[in-house]
């Protein structure tokens, strides 16, 4: 959607600020929502997102979701910081209201939008064990407030990570075969391996039905680059909360650890530079275990190396999914990327089981 400034700001000024809007930017290079930085005349600034509701279909749940999470947080963390309304507005986002309604979000310039304070702090790309350390702290810190939420999360996307359900699509993909791909060189081989894994892969689908695994409100996005730092290098604030819903523990241990923890990009053709990353793996587990300990069940905690296979294997099939398809989801650069990037993720996915019991022993003796 292409939005003038005039425009935004206009679409600004449509929340409750402090001063009224008087100028806007673009913000960061997010690849779901357009987002704006906004000044007001009061030197106030404010982060204005058109949300995507392509992908966000119920924008209402979602930013109930998003209301209650943060409400949540505030009080946790005002509780156990002694923070007042000034710190948690630095350390959780909050979201403004749209004038004369109770509502966090509104339709105007044929999209949905919303307002949120801007916390003035840095989010980096990089990815080291320093930052992974941290990131384990403040992700798991993110889960261990949320696990006494009494009150009831939708999810934004459903079945985001249940792996029955992805495979129920990559099924429908091969029987299909629309793209009419699956005969082309070694493609049928790829759907063998997949399925010589599948019922490995929905060990968490089982155990939750059995009642073994429970459902934890769970971040779901968890990259380094959703994490803000204050000056000291600290982690001031958890963002990107779209994806926050009832997920098994493993969508915010294993999924940070599918990117942060390979050696290569996940479209990287050259195999041979697809490996683990045990420094990572061991830096983010150890930060990782230290904020979920109060509440980590011991079948959470044999299960986090399964958690870890789980999600280069997961993206493989929805990466050769999309590619059966004939590339309608994930945007590609060439005609076989989806492909490309499948074999990336199944040599990643294999490079992880055979360091199951090594993670296994690392987890065991922290």
């Amino acid at each position: 959607m292409n939005t003038d400034q005039d425009e935004i700001i206009e679409i600004a000024r449509l929340f409750e600020t402090v001063g009224e809007a008087c100028s806007a930017a673009p913000l960061g290079n997010g690849l779901i929502n357009d987002t704006y930085k906004v000044e007001t005349s009061q030197g106030r600034s404010y982060v204005l997102q058109r949300i995507n509701d392509a992908v966000f279909r119920d924008v209402d749940l979602l930013q109930s979701n998003i209301v209650a999470v943060t409400d949540h947080l505030r009080k946790r963390l005002s509780y156990l910081k002694g923070y007042d309304d000034e710190d948690l507005d630095t350390h959780v986002l909050r979201f403004m209201k749209v004038k004369d309604s109770q509502k966090t979000f509104c339709m105007a310039g044929g999209g949905w939008w919303r307002l949120s304070l801007f916390i003035d702090a840095k989010s980096y790309d990089s990815v080291d064990p320093h930052f992974s350390l941290l990131a384990g702290k403040a992700f798991g810190l993110f889960d261990a407030l949320m696990s006494d939420y009494k009150g009831r999360l939708g999810e934004t996307i459903p079945n985001f990570h249940n792996m029955e359900f992805r495979l129920c699509q990559f099924d429908e993909a091969v029987r299909a075969d629309a793209a009419k791909r699956l005969d082309e060189v070694d493609n049928r081989a790829v759907v063998a391996e997949i399925n010589s894994f599948r019922d490995q892969m929905c060990k968490a689908e089982r155990l939750g039905r059995e009642g073994k695994l429970p459902k934890r409100i769970c971040h779901c996005d968890t990259k380094v680059n959703n994490m803000m730092f204050n000056s000291k290098g600290e982690v001031q604030a958890i963002i990107d909360l779209d994806t926050v819903m009832p997920s098994f523990i493993f969508s915010d241990y294993g999924d940070f650890l599918r990117t942060a923890g390979s050696t290569a990009a996940e479209d990287e053709k050259d195999l041979r530079k697809v490996s683990f990353r045990k420094d990572i793996f061991e830096a983010f587990t150890k930060g990782f275990l230290e904020s979920v300990k109060s509440f980590l069940s011991p079948v959470e905690k044999e299960n986090l190396p399964y958690g870890v296979a789980l999600f280069p294997y997961m993206q493989a099939v929805r990466f050769f999914t999309d590619y059966l398809d004939g590339d309608t989801y994930y945007k590609t650069k060439y005609p076989e990327h989806n492909l490309v990037r499948t074999r990336n993720q199944m040599k990643l996915f294999h490079e992880i089981m055979n360091n199951m019991d090594y993670m296994a022993n690392f987890i065991q003796n922290l």
